[in-house]
C-alpha cells in the first residue's frame, strides 16, 4: 500500500507544479501585454507632439504602395 500512496502523491505534486507552470504563463503573458500596451501609449503621446510627421509618414507610405502597385508583374 505505501507503493500506491507514493504514486498518488507524486501525482498530485505532478498536477500542482502543472497548475504553477499554467499560472505562471498566463501571469507573464498579461505581463507583456500590459508592457506592451504601455510602449504604445508612450509611442502614441510621443507621436502626438510631432502631427506633421504623421501625415508625412502616411503620404510617403501611399506613395510607395501606389507604386509597388503600379510595377508590371514579372
Amino acid at each position: 500500500m505505501a507503493g500506491y500512496s507514493d504514486k498518488v502523491h507524486a501525482h498530485a505534486d505532478s498536477d500542482a507544479k502543472e497548475r504553477r507552470k499554467l499560472r505562471d504563463q498566463r501571469r507573464m503573458a498579461y505581463r507583456r501585454a500590459i508592457e506592451s500596451y504601455a510602449e504604445q501609449r508612450l509611442l502614441q503621446q510621443e507621436l502626438a507632439d510631432y502631427p506633421e510627421l504623421i501625415a508625412a509618414n502616411y503620404l510617403a507610405t501611399t506613395q510607395a504602395v501606389t507604386r509597388q502597385s503600379a510595377q508590371p508583374a514579372r
